[in-house]
């Protein structure tokens, strides 16, 4: 039933679960407030605790005058079950403050109004303590050795209209009903991912075909230090089950395997278990969980790929054939996404035995959770049902909060959304497909306005699937251009081994595979020679995650806002986030050249009042790959030559 004054149109608003938040974010709540009559209406959000306590009201101003679309910027201070309400409230002191200045100069009414107002403010002084300046100004209106305008003026100085603003005074106070905003923490918003497969660190190919060795958690352990040197926070590791040998795919995907070939790690179990052992050549479990300790001493976290899926050889099948889905000649359908399709995997079905298949994914999420594990990167979500997901989510996150889920769900916008919705705390998005300048803004603007609140993009700049035709032509400057736009535009972005390399060579024309793929076998690396001969962008990579561990602003999603530029070539977009009180204020401009064959100039337009300046100030700002500094204003020339780097990264220092 509709409120006295009515509240409608909230947002941010989910209907599959909370909306999402982590401490210290920045996030507009809106509401459209309305009431009948000409009486003044105020707004503001309330937010209440994870123990449903009141913890303080935000007062909220109207959009536009005239639009009755209120808005408020809060923030919630730390990790929890949190919930905002929006309250209405008739304000009989800015009605009769409106009346008197109309009223008081035409000599209408005059004594009346006055006294209307005495009223007023003698009763808020009541319910405000301490300050004096309420009463005092009551008895100022009903001075009639004064004027009516000379009372007036007297009594509704500066120092009253702040005690009004501070404390109102509400009449028909009007509720809404709770949004729950699930705040976590830091990590499920901001960090940098390195994808990489253990197996290939410490390989040896080079020896007679059967006899290839596989890295183990200890060789891979090494690389630990050079990941962590380059600033990431997190790393990814496809699985690291045992692989099955039926339809074992070979090298490049062929249908045939070699008798040294590893097999694709996405076709998870053999006869030396499932999804909740290790391969045997990686080593043991004790020496995943020495890996994972090692991997903290360094600063880093370890995701782990939970890809719900099996081999033919998996435990599963023989103990479970109702998990899978039949064919019509009794045989277990394996993995198609035409014209892909997938021999050595049997998707799982969870239409027959949904309680008992849930409870054993359950049970392997949870035996990760104690070697560890509080990240998981999951694969193809969007193959199996939503409502399985919503529910592995929510019981996970009553023992352990801050386990995290990233979706790799590259599929329709409403599945990806409907994920986000029902509880995973980041996701893979389109980013790779969106190269132009157009595209990348209006996918960009979509991404922090319109669903930022329930689906947080992790920019990953390639995957072991994924190699866009971009970087196959491009080049150097290309993986330099995308790795300044992953690691600006997103709080949370990544790199699969090998892009620090830009190895850029696609399996055949037109496709996006690489050509080795990973996948399908080992991939050693001379990290030490690709360092000496300079054919590494980690330089690169290392500066943009100082870069975005030094700067609040780029820890945040909502706040991006992109800047005209006269060029289609040339894309520049800012993050601002203002300092707490006496604290200075934080904002990074790029400008990127998109052109990776190209020298390309332009003037850039900046809208300075979307990063904290008038339009009249001048800039001093230092390009951070660079160097230099310059004084930039509201129209700026830029020339950006891909050959010697694609991009200004400018901080703005402070007034």
């Amino acid at each position: 039933m509709i409120g006295r004054l009515p509240i409608l149109d909230i947002s941010p608003d989910n209907d599959l679960g909370p909306v999402k938040a982590v401490p210290g974010e920045r996030f507009t709540v809106g509401a459209t407030v309305i009431r009948e009559g000409h009486d003044s209406l105020a707004a503001g959000v309330v937010l209440h605790s994870p123990k449903g306590r009141r913890e303080a009201l935000v007062r909220m101003r109207e959009k536009a005058p005239g639009t009755d679309r209120y808005e408020a910027e809060i923030s919630l201070p730390r990790e929890g079950d949190w919930s905002f309400s929006v309250e209405s409230w008739s304000d009989p002191f800015t009605t009769w403050l409106r009346v008197a200045r109309v009223k008081l100069p035409l000599d209408t009414d005059t004594e009346l109004v006055l006294e209307e107002g005495a009223r007023l403010l003698a009763r808020a002084g009541r319910r405000v303590p301490r300050t004096p300046a309420l009463t005092s100004a009551a008895k100022t209106l009903r001075d009639t050795s004064r004027t009516p305008l000379e009372r007036f003026a007297a009594a509704v100085t500066d120092e009253v209209l702040a005690a009004m603003e501070d404390k109102p005074l509400r009449e028909l106070v009007t509720r809404s009903r709770r949004t729950k905003v699930a705040v976590h923490r830091e990590r499920a918003l901001f960090g940098s991912w390195y994808e990489f497969f253990p197996r290939s660190e410490g390989a040896q190919i080079d020896t007679a075909p059967g006899q290839e060795v596989s890295g183990t958690f200890a060789t891979a352990a090494k690389r630990l230090p050079a990941i962590a040197d380059m600033g990431f926070d997190v790393v990814y590791l496809p699985p690291i089950h045992p692989v099955g040998k039926t339809h074992r795919k070979g090298r490049d995907n062929t249908l045939q395997a070699g008798p040294g070939d590893p097999g694709s790690v996405w076709a998870i179990g053999s006869a030396d278990g499932g999804h909740d052992a290790v391969h045997p050549e990686l080593g043991t479990l004790a020496d995943f969980d020495a890996f994972v300790s090692e991997a903290a001493e360094h600063g880093l976290e370890i995701a782990l790929d939970l890809a719900l899926q099996c081999s033919p050889d998996h435990p599963w099948v023989a103990e479970h054939p109702e998990w899978f889905s039949k064919r019509a000649d009794g045989s277990i359908a394996y993995a198609e996404n035409p014209p892909k399709k997938y021999q050595d995997i049997y998707p799982l079905c969870f239409d027959n035995d949904f309680e008992g298949l849930y409870k054993e994914c359950l049970r392997v999420v949870r035996h990760w959770i104690d070697h560890g594990v509080r990240i998981f990167r999951v694969d193809n979500p969007h193959t199996k049902p939503v409502a399985f997901w919503q529910r592995l989510l929510a019981d996970v996150a009553k023992r352990d909060p801050d386990v995290l889920f990233l979706a790799e769900a590259f599929t329709r916008p409403a599945m990806m959304r409907a994920l986000g919705q029902i509880g995973f705390h980041q996701s893979y998005t389109y980013f790779t497909w969106r190269n132009g300048k157009d595209e990348l803004t209006e996918y960009l603007t979509e991404l922090s306005r319109e669903t930022a609140h329930v689906l947080r993009p992790n920019f990953f700049a390639n995957t072991p699937d994924i190699l866009n035709a971009y970087l196959q032509e491009g080049g150097r400057p290309a993986f330099e251009a995308r790795a300044v736009l992953a690691a600006l535009l997103s709080p949370t972005w990544g790199i699969y081994s090998g892009f620090e390399l830009c190895e850029n060579t696609p399996a055949a024309p037109g496709s996006e595979e690489y050509l080795h793929s990973e996948k399908f076998e080992y991939r050693p690396r001379d990290w030490a020679a690709a360092d000496t001969a300079g054919e590494t962008i980690a330089p690169l990579i290392t500066r943009l995650n100082e870069l975005r561990r030094a700067h609040p602003a780029l820890h945040e999603l909502r706040n991006l806002r992109f800047h005209r530029v006269d060029r289609p070539e040339l894309i520049c977009f800012s993050k601002h986030r203002p300092g707490a009180p006496g604290e200075p204020d934080d904002a990074v401009i790029a400008v990127v050249n998109l052109d990776p064959h190209h020298a390309r100039e332009a003037t850039v337009h900046l809208d300075l009042p979307s990063i904290g300046r008038t339009w009249e100030e001048d800039l001093r700002v230092t390009d951070e790959l660079t160097g230099r500094e310059y004084t930039w204003r509201a129209d700026n020339y830029v020339r950006l030559d891909p050959a010697t780097g694609p991009a200004h990264v400018f901080t703005v220092h402070g007034r």
